[in-house]
């Protein structure tokens, strides 16, 4: 099963699921699971192939709608949950294929779409970094094509100093690109209650994709948050945090 972070104790609201993003990890989202645990337990997870979750050959999306079930059937079996990026993806596959396990659904600057960028040029700057030489993270020189200092740092947390490797499994994530930037083909429907939260900034989730996303989760509801962009809950977390309470209440 997936590694998990518990934060705060069960209560009677239905837990809180989080699935992060691509080279994210559980502990990416340690602020706001901490602050929301003041009204639910709040369950972050390491998707496969990445932090101390198992490594497999497949990254696809059932696989990782799967992976999420059985956290959920692990912690009393139905649980609101929000997924970020391709952790949105998973959240929306698990909705649609194990609907009886999502309570609400918040899904994070991300659509059910094809998308036409590749992050393989970010797994080719990891995989370039000489591990021997690294004693420190600022060691580690990414390659100049890396050049947001936010996306640095961002990639360096993954990066395991004492073991000299990365936490990550990018040689899966690089074959398997195709289908984390993709959409598999899925029917079905979600009826619950379903937030597509934006960055006002981002063009991840166009208004091209509205029809598209209603027709899997008719009650679907749309958010934005202005002057963010994808990394909506590290940009402005306060208003991300206040608009997933408004939500979930």
């Amino acid at each position: 099963m997936l590694n998990t972070i518990l934060t705060g104790p069960a209560t009677d609201n239905p837990p809180l699921l989080i699935a992060h993003g691509l080279f994210g990890s559980a502990r990416n989202w340690g602020v706001i699971a901490k602050r929301l645990s003041d009204s639910r337990q709040v369950i972050t997870v390491d998707m496969r192939n990445h932090g101390d979750s198992p490594w497999t050959d497949s990254h696809s999306y059932a696989d990782l709608a799967e992976d999420l079930a059985q956290v959920i059937a692990a912690h009393g079996g139905r649980a609101d949950v929000l997924g970020h990026s391709m952790g949105g993806k998973a959240a929306m596959v698990l909705a649609l294929t194990h609907s009886q396990a999502v309570n609400r659904l918040v899904i994070a600057d991300i659509a059910p779409l094809v998308y036409g960028h590749s992050q393989t040029p970010l797994i080719d700057a990891m995989r370039a970094v000489d591990l021997a030489t690294v004693s420190r993270r600022s060691d580690a020189q990414l390659a100049p094509c890396v050049t947001d200092p936010s996306t640095r740092a961002f990639l360096l947390q993954s990066l395991d100093i004492p073991g000299r490797r990365w936490r990550l499994n990018l040689d899966v994530l690089a074959a398997e690109m195709d289908k984390i930037t993709g959409w598999p083909d899925i029917t079905g429907q979600f009826d619950g209650p379903a937030l597509f939260l934006s960055g006002a900034l981002s063009a991840y989730v166009p208004r091209e994709a509205y029809p598209q996303i209603r027709a899997l989760f008719p009650k679907a509801r749309f958010a934005s948050i202005p002057g963010a962009g994808h990394w909506l809950h590290a940009e402005k977390p306060r208003e991300f945090e206040s608009a997933l309470r408004v939500f979930l209440a």
